[in-house]
């Protein structure tokens, strides 16, 4: 049984995605405007989102840092004159391996900023014209290293965690007013922020391959979408492992 309103035929849907420059969020980005979407991007990256509006005739950049909540205001108000948000996307991220012996607070507080308070300030952009028009989606990528407490996650977990704890509450607000909620939760993504990672990335996939998995599951009309499900269904399990099990996994994988 769908959780969502499914979401099969983008032609003419009008699209936000938030953290499109690249990866994931760009090709996301690409595959709805070849399903005939009106796709709207936006990221600090002009000059990327230039190149993908050259690329795709008739999408729309709308350059902006998430941290700025004003600006999210003001790019939310332009595109509500233009007529109603069919679907809004949070993939905005940053990424930086972190441990508690080198603890850096800027970058700490960084990846709070724009990995969480960043979907914050969306939300408090977008959520108004949604409630008003009665209808939409909102789709938070978050990822599987919010699952549970991971080795050099000590900065990005904890952010992809409270995505994770976000999402389903906004369900419960916002299901029975009309609006979807949907949850990305994906594991190791070929982006310029894995690019970073000296460790092996077990079922690395593509972004593009990320993006035909979330349209799948938008089109089941599901709330969680994970992928590949060959690694993600391992990390699911680790949910259900009581601590001294899980810490010893954890060891293992930290190389101790």
């Amino acid at each position: 049984m769908a959780l969502n309103p499914v979401m099969r035929d983008w032609a003419g849907k009008r699209v936000w995605l938030v953290g499109a420059s690249s990866g994931i969020g760009r090709a996301t980005a690409s595959a709805l405007h070849a399903r005939g979407a009106v796709v709207v991007v936006s990221a600090r990256q002009g000059a990327a989102l230039q190149q993908f509006v050259a690329q795709h005739p008739g999408a729309m950049a709308l350059p902006l840092d998430v941290t700025d909540a004003a600006a999210l205001r003001s790019a939310a108000h332009t595109l509500a004159e233009a007529g109603d948000l069919d679907c809004v996307v949070y993939c905005a991220g940053h990424y930086r391996a972190h441990t508690a012996t080198a603890f850096d607070l800027p970058d700490m507080l960084r990846h709070n900023a724009v990995n969480y308070v960043g979907a914050l300030n969306l939300l408090d952009a977008v959520l108004p014209a949604l409630l008003a028009q009665g209808r939409g989606h909102i789709s938070l990528v978050a990822s599987v290293a919010g699952y549970r407490g991971l080795p050099k996650s000590l900065a990005y977990g904890p952010t992809k965690a409270a995505l994770i704890h976000l999402a389903e509450s906004l369900y419960t607000d916002l299901h029975p007013r009309g609006i979807g909620v949907s949850l990305i939760n994906p594991g190791f993504v070929a982006t310029p922020l894995t690019a970073q990672n000296t460790f092996p990335m077990p079922a690395l996939v593509t972004p593009e391959l990320a993006a035909r998995r979330i349209l799948q599951g938008w089109a089941r009309g599901a709330f969680e979408i994970h992928f590949p499900k060959r690694f993600t269904v391992w990390m699911k399990l680790l949910q259900w492992l009581p601590y001294r099990a899980f810490f010893a996994v954890t060891r293992r994988m930290a190389g101790a």
